[in-house]
C-alpha cells in the first residue's frame, strides 16, 4: 500500500494546529476545488477569495480533510492560525523529510521552459517532483513543496516575483542544492526600476542554498560577474557553473541548427559533446537546453543520459508550442502559441525564432509588454526592427502601449490596431491563407491566450463543418 502523503498528525505536528478528526492525505494538496481529486488535503487560503467558503465544497469533491484557520462543516480538518503560514511550515517539513537533491531556478526569461527540461529529465531518472503550471509565487513555491512525496529523489522547483524581496524567502524555504538564474532582462522593471536591481532580485536564488551548492549563470549575460559575487556571497563554499557560447561556459553550446519544425542543439558539457531535439525553433532554446543539461549532470546523472532524457522535448502551452490548424477555405496554418508571458528580451526571441518557421507568410499578433516601467515606449517602439528583420507579412497589435510600436512601423507594412486582444479575432481570421504562420505573444494581462483560443476554436469549426460535408456526400452517393 502506498504510504499516505500526509496524515492528520504529521499536518499538526508541523503546523502546531489541532485536529478534529483523524485523517490520511491519499491524493496531494489542493487550493482550488475545481481541480480537487478524492483524497485531496484542500487547504483554505485567503488570497482573492476566502478559502474557507468552499471547505464544504471541497469534501463534497471527496477532500480527505481540510487546513482551515476556523472550523468549518463537519469535515475532518486540522485548525491553525494562518493557513498560508500553516502551508509554508508544511513545505519545509516536507523538504527536511525527504532526501531528494533540490534545484531551483528563476531569470527574466526562459525559467519555465527550463523547469519542464528538467521536470522530464529528472522523470525519466528516477521519482521526480516539480512545480505543476507557473505556481512559483508566495503560495505556489510552499505548496510545491506540500505536495513533494516522501520517496521523491530529484526536484525542481520555479521562483518567481513581482514585487522586490519575494525571491529570497522562497529559496530559503526550498534550500536548493542547485541554484540557476537563466538570464536578467528588462522585466519587472516597473517594481524594480533597473536592470541591476533585476540582477540583485534573481541573484537572491542562492539565499538559501545548501552549503557546497551549485550556482548555474548564463555565461554571455552582462551581468554574470555581479551575480556569480551575489553568488559567492551568499554560499563562499559554493561551485560556479555556466551556460552559454562563451569559450569557458561549462555547458558550451557549440551548434544550432533547424528545419522550421524541430532544432538540432549540439552542447559540449564538461568535454562531452552530445546532441538534443526539441520541437521548438529559435536560439534561445540552445540556451534552454544548456542550462538544463548542466544542472541535471549535478544530480549525479551522466550527460549522455540527461541528453537521452530531454530530446523529444516540446514546449509547454502557450510557450512556443506550434500547432498546425484548418482553415474554413481549406488548407492549414501554423499557430505559434506564446502568448503565456512576455518582455523586451522574450519579444525578441520569439520574433528571432518566427524568422526560421517555414517558407510561408509569417504573420505577428502582439499583445502589450507589462510591467516594464519608464522604458516601457521605447521598449514597445522597439520591438519595430525585429518585426521588419523577422520579415513579417502583416502586423496585429492590442492594447494602448502597443500604438508606440504601431507608429514605429514602416508605413508599407499591413498592420491593425484594437484596444482589447479579442477585437483582432475577425481581422486576423480574415488574414489567414494556407501555408501561413501566425505568432502570438503578449504579457499574460494582455489576454492574447484568449486569441489564441479563439482561432482553434474557428478551426476546429472548420473540420466539423468538413467531416459534416463529407458525411452528407457519401450518403447522397449511397
Amino acid at each position: 500500500m502506498t504510504k499516505p502523503l500526509w496524515t492528520s498528525d504529521d499536518i499538526a505536528l508541523a503546523t502546531g494546529g489541532a485536529e478534529t478528526a483523524s485523517f490520511a492525505v491519499t491524493g496531494t494538496v489542493s487550493i482550488d476545488t475545481r481541480s480537487l481529486q478524492p483524497g485531496d488535503l484542500f487547504v483554505a487560503l485567503k488570497d482573492q477569495r476566502d478559502g474557507h467558503d468552499f471547505v464544504e465544497a471541497a469534501f463534497r469533491a471527496g477532500a480527505a480533510g481540510a487546513l482551515v484557520s476556523r472550523k468549518v462543516g463537519e469535515g475532518p480538518q486540522v485548525i491553525v492560525d494562518d493557513t498560508l503560514a500553516a502551508l509554508e511550515l508544511m513545505g519545509i517539513a516536507a523538504r527536511a523529510r525527504c532526501g531528494a537533491h533540490r534545484t531551483a531556478i528563476t531569470g527574466s526569461a526562459g525559467k519555465t521552459s527550463v523547469k519542464e527540461m528538467l521536470a522530464r529529465i529528472y522523470r525519466a531518472l528516477g521519482p521526480a517532483h516539480w512545480n505543476q503550471k507557473s505556481f512559483n509565487n508566495h503560495w505556489g513555491v510552499p505548496l510545491t513543496l506540500a505536495r513533494m512525496p516522501e520517496e521523491t529523489e530529484r526536484a525542481v522547483f520555479e521562483i518567481g516575483m513581482s514585487t522586490p524581496g519575494e525571491i529570497a524567502p522562497r529559496s530559503q524555504m526550498v534550500r536548493p542544492h542547485t541554484g540557476i538564474v537563466t538570464c536578467i532582462a528588462g522585466a519587472h522593471l516597473e517594481g524594480l526600476g533597473s536592470l541591476k536591481a533585476v540582477a540583485q532580485e534573481k541573484s537572491d536564488i542562492f539565499a538559501g542554498l545548501e552549503a557546497g551548492g551549485t550556482f548555474i549563470l548564463p555565461a554571455d549575460d552582462g551581468f554574470f560577474e555581479y551575480l556569480a559575487g551575489r553568488a559567492r556571497d551568499y554560499c563562499p563554499t559554493g561551485t560556479l557553473e555556466s551556460f552559454g557560447r562563451a569559450e569557458d561556459a561549462t555547458a558550451r553550446i557549440v551548434g544550432y541548427e533547424t528545419d522550421g519544425v524541430s532544432s538540432r542543439i549540439q552542447v559540449d558539457v564538461v568535454g562531452k559533446p552530445v546532441l538534443v531535439i526539441v520541437e521548438a525553433v529559435g536560439a534561445h532554446w540552445a540556451h534552454n537546453v544548456a542550462a538544463a543539461l548542466l544542472a541535471a549532470t549535478r544530480t549525479g546523472a551522466s550527460v549522455e543520459a540527461c541528453a537521452e532524457a530531454l530530446s523529444g522535448f516540446a514546449p509547454p502551452p502557450g510557450r512556443g508550442t506550434a500547432e498546425r490548424l484548418a482553415l474554413p477555405g481549406g488548407g492549414h496554418f501554423t499557430l505559434v502559441d506564446d502568448a503565456y508571458n512576455a518582455n523586451p528580451a522574450s519579444m525578441r526571441a520569439a520574433l528571432s525564432g518566427l524568422k526560421l518557421r517555414g517558407s510561408g507568410r509569417r504573420l505577428v499578433a502582439l499583445g502589450e509588454m507589462l510591467e516594464i516601467g519608464e522604458t516601457s515606449d521605447a521598449e514597445h517602439a522597439g520591438l519595430a526592427g525585429p518585426l521588419v528583420e523577422a520579415g513579417v507579412a502583416g502586423v496585429f497589435l492590442a492594447g494602448g502601449k502597443m500604438t508606440h510600436l504601431a507608429e514605429a512601423l514602416p508605413p508599407d507594412l499591413q498592420q491593425v490596431w484594437a484596444p482589447k486582444a479579442d477585437e483582432l479575432t475577425e481581422a486576423v481570421e480574415n488574414a489567414l491563407r494556407a501555408g501561413d504562420v501566425l505568432l502570438i505573444k503578449g504579457s499574460n494581462a494582455s489576454g492574447m491566450g484568449k486569441l489564441a483560443d479563439r482561432l482553434r476554436q474557428w478551426s476546429a469549426a472548420a473540420d466539423m463543418g468538413k467531416m459534416v460535408s463529407s458525411a452528407e456526400g457519401a450518403a447522397g452517393a449511397g
